[in-house]
């Protein structure tokens, strides 16, 4: 077995992250999630983070993430714990359980805010403002527009995005018309899902598929309400890749504006669905603008609204719709002058790439306090 001091030298563009951390920690590694899978080993004050070796969707990215976790393991077999995600099936969770170690899953987006806040180096309770596409929940939710509160291991969710129909799963994530459909259909509109879409040969299948609930998960995902955006603007009803369309989005918004009463706020709950009722028949640079302006404006109210209940001043971004730099921007100037303090990541993506590093903080933490 090899030793620290014996051991060789990682390939050079394995590790693309270096974070120095506030104290030595046990030597741990963080899994990764599906997406955009990383490794993260943590040894001494150092957590290195490796290159993503892709989406677990092909074989080729299966063995990449295969030889990322035999340099790592090479690097210092020692390992005390391997954190996964919460999700069973994912390869990270399968791989992890197959080490000799203990094993810990940890929430998706509670991975998030810890990577975000120890790449700072931040230790206090904060609140944790993470969207993406997908991470499991509790109770298998569909989680993906949070804000939770964040205090090392502990985490509360406090709130989230109002659910909306996820129709036939996975797929709507490659079809934003479908989510489109689903708004349609919360606001009472579902007859006009096969006339608005008469160029997708399931929209009068899927409209009945709504009315029934079948194949239909509900999801908080702040990725599927940018899709939604999408296919209600007519942006790439159809998308060659997830992101894709929510990119195009992005690219229409060179002057976001507010629309007034453009969200409501229930019980933690954030509702954009006056927003979405609003951009069916805009042209999609309008929309466009009036969709990122009204989002940053409606997640800062959502912000500045915990901060009242929970005391929290420090605020910590992390997700995949983070990499949106119009509505990153407009979010940060405006709890920034609210005097929040903001956490964004600085080495690491705020999307998958980074979540390892937030893992194996929660499989050191877990061992410091168990040992």
């Amino acid at each position: 077995m090899q030793t620290l001091a014996t051991r060789q030298p990682l390939a050079p563009d394995t590790i693309v992250g270096v974070i120095v951390l506030p104290r030595p920690m046990p030597t741990v590694i963080g899994m990764g999630a599906y997406l955009k899978a990383s490794l993260c080993l943590i040894h001494g004050d150092q957590a290195q983070v490796s290159r993503t070796a892709g989406d677990m969707l092909t074989l080729e990215a299966v063995e990449d993430y295969h030889g990322l976790l035999a340099e790592l393991l090479a690097k210092d077999p020692a390992l005390a714990c391997a954190a996964h995600d919460l999700h069973p099936d994912f390869l990270s969770t399968v791989e992890a359980e197959a080490l000799s170690c203990q094993t810990l899953p940890v929430q998706h987006h509670h991975a998030h805010t810890l990577a975000t806040t120890w790449e700072h180096g931040v230790q206090a309770p904060v609140l944790g403002l993470s969207l993406d596409g997908f991470g499991l929940g509790p109770n298998n939710q569909s989680w993906g527009g949070e804000l939770l509160r964040v205090d090392g291991l502990e985490f509360a969710r406090l709130g989230h995005l109002s659910l909306l129909p996820q129709p036939g799963g996975d797929i709507a994530a490659r079809e934003p018309w479908r989510m489109a459909a689903a708004a349609l259909h919360v606001s009472g509109q579902g007859s006009k899902i096969a006339t608005r879409y008469p160029d997708q040969p399931h929209a009068a299948m899927l409209a009945q598929m709504l009315d029934k609930g079948v194949n239909c998960p509900e999801t908080s995902s702040c990725g599927r309400l940018f899709d939604a955006a999408c296919g209600l603007l007519n942006i790439l009803p159809v998308s060659e890749f997830e992101g894709q369309a929510p990119m195009a989005l992005e690219a229409l918004a060179v002057a976001p504006e507010t629309l007034p009463g453009g969200w409501k706020i229930k019980d933690g709950i954030l509702d954009f669905s006056p927003l979405l009722n609003r951009l069916p028949g805009m042209a999609a640079r309008d929309g466009a603008n009036l969709f990122h302006g009204t989002i940053a404006a409606g997640l800062t109210d959502w912000v500045l609204k915990a901060r009242e209940q929970s005391s929290l001043d420090i605020v910590a971004f992390g997700g995949g719709c983070f990499l949106n730099r119009v509505m990153t921007g407009l979010l940060e100037t405006a709890l920034s002058e609210a005097g929040m303090t903001v956490l964004k990541p600085i080495q690491l993506s705020p999307g998958d790439a980074g979540l390892s590093f937030g893992q194996a903080i929660a499989a050191a933490l877990y061992v410091e306090q168990t040992s």
